[in-house]
Formats: C-alpha cells, structure tokens, sequence
C-alpha cells in the first residue's frame, strides 16, 4: 500500500510477494512492531528507486534529458514539452524497446524508532469469595501515527489486548521436577478465547510520526503490555489489595484476601 501511494497507482495493482530466508538478503527480525513501519519503509525506498529507473527509461523513448523528466500522480511527463507523457501503464507497456522490465531495490537502516503510545480502560467484575474475574468491558486507546489499514489496525490492537489478558489472568506456564513444561497443549494451557472476552473497543489516534514518510508507528506490540496493570489497578478498585503477580488467577486472589494460603 504504501509503494502503490508513492506510484500512484492503486494498490489493487500492486502484486506483494512474501519473501523467504532463502531469496532475501540479512535483514532484521519482523518483530517489535517493525514490519509496517520499517519494512515499509523500505517499500517506500523501492518505490522511489523505481521512479528514478523509469525516468531513464522515458529518456531514452523520448531522447530528452532524464533532467527534464517529472512524475506525479502515476504518471512520466517531460517539463519542456507536454506531448510528452506516459501513464505507469502506457511506459510499462514500452519498456521492451529499453532494456526489458524496470527493477529497483530499497534498503533502510533506521535511527529511529516507530514507536506508539497507548492507555487501556478495564471494567471488571471479581468475585471476592471465588475469585473469579470476568472482564465486562475493554477500551485500547493507542496512538497509532498515521493508520495504514484501519481494520487490520483495529484487529492487532484487540489481538494483543487478548494476549495482555490472557497475561494478567489465566496463562501461566507450570513445570515438571525434570524443568519441562507440564501443560503443553491448549487443552491445560488456558488462553482467554471469544466466550472470555466481551468485544474490544478500540480507539485510534492519528498523530503522524516525523521520522516516517507516512507518519507510520509501530502498533502490535503496544497492546500487549497494559492489560496486566489496567486489570491490577481495577482489582484494586474492587477488592482494596495489591497484587504483584501474574497472572492473578482465582487461588491468588483469595490468597491476597486473605482466604487461603499457598
């Protein structure tokens, strides 16, 4: 998307090929929140080496200067003469006659992160004999800089609040005496599903980031991290106590109260 914005073309024309270890060069992990914002950057790159290659090629078509070449909007045209001109499609189709199809690279090293902020509001009920806690209502605030694709945005931001949840109350690793993990399967490791969870409100706040030409920030990893304190701060609405473990699962409330003992 953010390659068919610089070439101004739809995207619907853009044919995205997932890369693998085997036919890309060294490059960094796809976590911490990085694919859209550097790989995106990236693709930016690309795109605008591209512009420069097709240049070329429209100078050598027309027999003018590469210097006397603009693009706009999806489309070559020659400054000094406004016969000149060719859509991304119209070039493409002639790019035989110059070599053979245009290619072109992009490569980053950034200095700077995409970093984005958020501020999560949990309502709850807990059962102070029980301990059971069940999540009534869940808003994820982020600051997401400039949205790329507002759905899958909204969609990894409820992904990652499930995970915090699923963090501050229920998932919990417990190993054997032989130090090997004891609930292994999804059966007894327990994952908060869509009978758990009410639906994710989510809140977008568009403040563009300086160091992106899209204004792009990171977004998935933001929402994992305060579902743990915003459930701990209600229990301590609710219930008056502090916890400072996870995840605060039934037995552990009722330990802090005070109901039974470890």
């Amino acid at each position: 998307m953010q390659a068919a914005e610089i070439l101004g073309i739809p995207v619907t024309e853009v044919r995205p090929t997932v890369g693998d270890t085997e036919t890309a060069g060294y490059a960094d992990v796809t976590g911490g929140s990085r694919t859209t914002y550097a790989t995106g950057f990236a693709a930016v790159k690309a795109a605008e080496n591209l512009i420069e290659v097709l240049k070329d090629r429209c100078s050598v078509i027309w027999s003018i200067d590469k210097n006397d070449i603009d693009f706009d909007n999806g489309s070559f045209f020659a400054t000094k003469d406004p016969e000149l001109k060719f859509t991304f499609k119209e070039l493409a189709a002639n790019l035989d006659s110059t070599g053979g199809p245009a290619a072109a690279s992009g490569s980053v090293d950034l200095e700077s992160a995409g970093g984005a902020f958020g501020t999560h509001i949990v309502d709850l009920d807990v059962d102070p004999d029980t301990g059971k806690t069940d999540v009534v209502r869940y808003t994820a605030v982020q600051d997401v800089g400039t949205t790329i694709y507002p759905a899958y945005c909204i969609g990894n931001i409820q992904g990652g609040v499930v995970q915090g949840i699923g963090w501050g109350l229920n998932e919990e690793y417990f190993m054997t005496k032989n130090g090997a993990q004891a609930n292994t399967s999804y059966l007894d490791y327990r994952m908060p599903t869509a009978l758990d969870l009410p639906n994710i409100d989510v809140v977008l706040v568009e403040k563009p980031n300086p160091g992106h030409p899209f204004g792009v920030r990171g977004v998935g990893e933001v929402p994992i991290c305060p579902p743990i304190a915003a459930i701990g701060d209600a229990l301590h609405n609710a219930l008056g106590k502090r916890f400072y473990d996870a995840p605060m699962k039934p037995g552990r409330i009722l330990n802090v109260l005070g109901k039974i003992t470890d």
